[in-house]
């Protein structure tokens, strides 16, 4: 993956320059999700990492050179004069203002999230050249920050009803097990990091050092030993038993430990070893056993799981009257579950009289990479240009469905309307705080929000149902 920023952006990119009448002094744009919605719906994050990550460090001649020779060779123009000038003017450091909402704040659809200018002169067309990796550096953490809060609040309601501490045990609902289910590293970083507002549970170590490195975190998430299959299968069917004992005996003391139990039979495994024979041992380790079916219905075979335990260990009732498996044991379904998935294993175990606290959750490609762009209409407008008399001209792509909604044009703002955040014209904000703040000018980082921070702004906020 390259790190010149010169050429971390769209082909055609490289001849905007070109394109823009020769007065303009700026270019404003936003960023925003197309649509509208009566309740918010997004979850905006995962700015502060490309600020940090890629704009904190000057551009180079190096640079320059090498996005003139790709250029050259790939049928494109190339403003080396204008690059040039950001070198020797700048430092290398981009002129540009970038303005944007909170991290962790919850808006409707069509509310801008960023604005980006460019602070030069002499290079207006750095605001579209960005577009690109702008784009790509908001829309995908915060659809997965919004999915991670759409599964948060599809599970509040279960642990509300069938639970004592309903607010302690929903960060451990959902882990994230995606790290292999990625296209790249840095996908399962910046994804993983964004469920990280949402949820403590992590198996991604790069998703761990995303959050240490670019939100101040110091361990924002835990996890628990857990068997594999190939571990266990490395014994034999015939020393099943030896291999969970074994387990006991290393991972006890660690508090919890996780064993996928179907390597050969999930039914045998969970009622006669687990049930059974080395029940009085799971009882004495002190340690929290988490039996992992990994196989069969995703739906109907945890659920026997829970009531095979149950049976085997016994139940106590909690202050609202639900089941919870005795002896430390809890049951984690991770093989392929949906948000409606969930939702209807919850609902059966709430039937049959069981706590949503038995069962915890693990997702990975349903998490991180069954998204795109679209999920949530993520865009970003070209909104309003600065001229040679210094003043700001709106403008706005006309639709040619006379249905389709005229995009907001101008210089933008964002305004607390109740519990909701909504758009205004910056003309008319007058003295009502402009909750879109400038995070980054001209090479300077001004906002350096933490997890904690951001969890508590994205904790505060609830989706109606």
């Amino acid at each position: 993956m390259t790190r010149n920023l010169l050429l971390n952006t769209d082909s055609y990119k490289l001849g905007v320059f070109l394109q823009y009448p020769k007065d303009t002094r700026a270019v404003s744009a936003f960023v925003t999700t197309r649509g509208n919605s009566f309740r918010p719906e997004v979850m905006f994050f995962g700015l502060q990492m490309f600020l940090k990550d890629y704009l904190s460090a000057p551009i180079s001649r190096a640079d320059i050179d090498e996005a003139q020779e790709v250029s050259s060779a790939h049928g494109q123009p190339f403003d080396r004069s204008g690059w040039e000038h950001i070198l020797n003017a700048h430092g290398g450091m981009l002129p540009l203002k970038i303005e944007a909402l909170a991290e962790g704040s919850a808006i409707r659809r069509g509310v801008p999230v960023m604005q980006v200018v460019n602070t030069d002169p002499r290079v207006p067309w750095l605001t579209s050249y960005m577009e690109t990796a702008l784009l790509r550096a908001v829309w995908y953490p915060s659809t997965v920050a919004t999915t991670a809060w759409r599964l948060r609040m599809a599970i509040q309601p279960f642990l509300d009803r069938t639970t004592d501490d309903p607010m302690g045990l929903q960060p451990s609902r959902i882990s994230d097990y995606g790290c292999r289910s990625t296209s790249s590293v840095e996908q399962a970083a910046i994804g993983g990091a964004a469920h990280l507002l949402h949820f403590d549970s992590s198996d991604s170590l790069p998703a761990i050092l995303q959050a240490r490195r670019f939100y101040n975190a110091s361990m924002p998430a835990r996890s628990i030993p857990a068997a594999e299959h190939g571990t266990i299968i490395a014994w034999g069917q015939t020393q099943e038993t030896e291999a969970y004992s074994h387990l006991i005996d290393n991972f006890a003391s660690f508090g919890g430990y996780s064993v996928v139990s179907d390597s050969f039979d999930l039914h045998n495994a969970v009622s006669e070893i687990w049930g059974k024979t080395l029940q009085t041992k799971v009882r004495a380790s002190g340690g929290v056993l988490v039996v992992r079916p990994d196989s069969g219905d995703p739906i109907e075979t945890p659920i026997q799981v829970v009531a095979q335990l149950a049976y085997a260990y016994g139940t106590r009732l909690n202050g609202k009257g639900f089941k919870v498996i005795d002896g430390n044991v809890r049951v984690l379904q991770s093989d392929g579950v949906s948000l409606q998935d969930i939702q209807m294993i919850l609902g059966r175990l709430e039937g049959m009289g069981f706590s949503a606290e038995n069962i915890s959750f693990g997702m990975g490609s349903g998490l991180l990479h069954k998204i795109n762009r679209d999920t949530l209409s993520f865009t970003m407008r070209t909104s309003a240009v600065q001229n040679g008399n210094e003043q700001w001209r709106p403008v706005v792509r006309r639709p040619s469905n006379p249905q389709e909604r005229i995009a907001m044009a101008g210089l933008v703002a964002a305004i607390a309307d109740g519990h909701d955040i909504m758009p205004v014209p910056l003309e008319d904000l007058g003295a009502r705080p402009n909750l879109m703040a400038t995070v980054w000018q001209d090479g300077e980082l001004l906002v350096d929000s933490s997890l904690d921070e951001i969890r508590a702004r994205a904790t505060a906020v609830s989706l109606p149902r």
